[in-house]
């Protein structure tokens, strides 16, 4: 059976985080093992409070799994400061050692709500410890202008920053999300240092969002883990995201979460 690792924070809403990720696995039949990063007091409306685990307690958390349980792709989500980016990157990078695991790193700095997940002062070690030791980086638009340091308004300025990601920061591939755009469409860009693929849809009208990032960046952890070709992986990724917003039930007060599971009816 293939297996994934989320090593990421909890979201008590259960919309994003590990519940988000763990949930995504098991939609594509990948069995999900965790590491709990943070706690977070959350629901669909915003962030009251994070609790950030302990260095050892995270390292111990991924090596306990490392050394029974070995998954074949790790989906890194929030690493709210620098002791803990310093802490995941030491354990990836023993790991990467010995180990062929493909790693997707969403670069998570903002909660929906608009609370910060990731310290503004953690920002150059993620971008320094983290990106070189992932496979595929998974930022929105506000993320990726943060980590490229422009503007992003068209999909002349999408392309330029996946190539700033790649060719300059040193992540393996990049595919950045197109929610964040001003106009209609929702394409993603996805590219790997020699091509670009664009992954197209049109944007869905609701506020049940809440976690798309961490259902998108879990989507690709769980498919690279059953070992399909990149093409695929993009495709199915982008239509499961797709077919759990149009088929997500309002739940709470704000940003609802997805339907993780829309094939099952309820």
């Amino acid at each position: 059976m293939s297996i994934a690792l989320t090593i990421a924070g909890s979201d008590s809403g259960g919309g994003a985080g590990i519940q988000a990720d763990l949930k995504t696995f098991a939609a594509f039949g990948v069995y999900g093992c965790s590491a709990v990063t943070a706690v977070t007091a959350q629901n669909t409306v915003g962030v009251t409070n994070i609790f950030e685990i302990p260095n050892q307690v995270i390292e111990d958390q991924i090596f306990a799994v490392m050394d029974d349980i070995v998954p074949n792709a790790i989906k890194i989500g929030m690493l709210s400061n620098i002791a803990i980016i310093n802490t995941v990157a030491q354990c990836l990078t023993k790991i990467k050692k010995t180990n062929y695991v493909k790693v997707v790193l969403d670069p998570v700095m903002v909660a929906k709500g608009g609370d910060r997940l990731l310290e503004e002062n953690a920002v150059n070690e993620l971008k320094e410890l983290m990106i070189p030791l992932s496979d595929v980086i998974t930022p929105n638009i506000p993320e990726a202008e943060t980590l490229v340091k422009f503007s992003i308004k068209n999909d002349d300025d999408l392309k330029n920053a996946a190539r700033f990601i790649v060719d300059k920061l040193g992540a393996g591939s990049v595919v950045i999300k197109g929610g964040h755009r001003t106009d209609n469409k929702c394409d993603d860009v996805y590219f790997d240092g020699h091509d670009f693929q664009i992954l197209s849809a049109e944007r869905i009208q609701t506020k049940n969002t809440h976690g798309t990032g961490c259902t998108f960046a879990a989507a690709l952890t769980a498919n690279l883990a059953l070992n399909l070709s990149i093409s695929d992986i993009l495709h199915r990724s982008k239509s499961y995201v797709n077919e759990c917003i149009i088929n997500a039930k309002p739940i709470g007060q704000g940003h609802g979460p997805l339907n993780h599971f829309p094939f099952l009816n309820n």
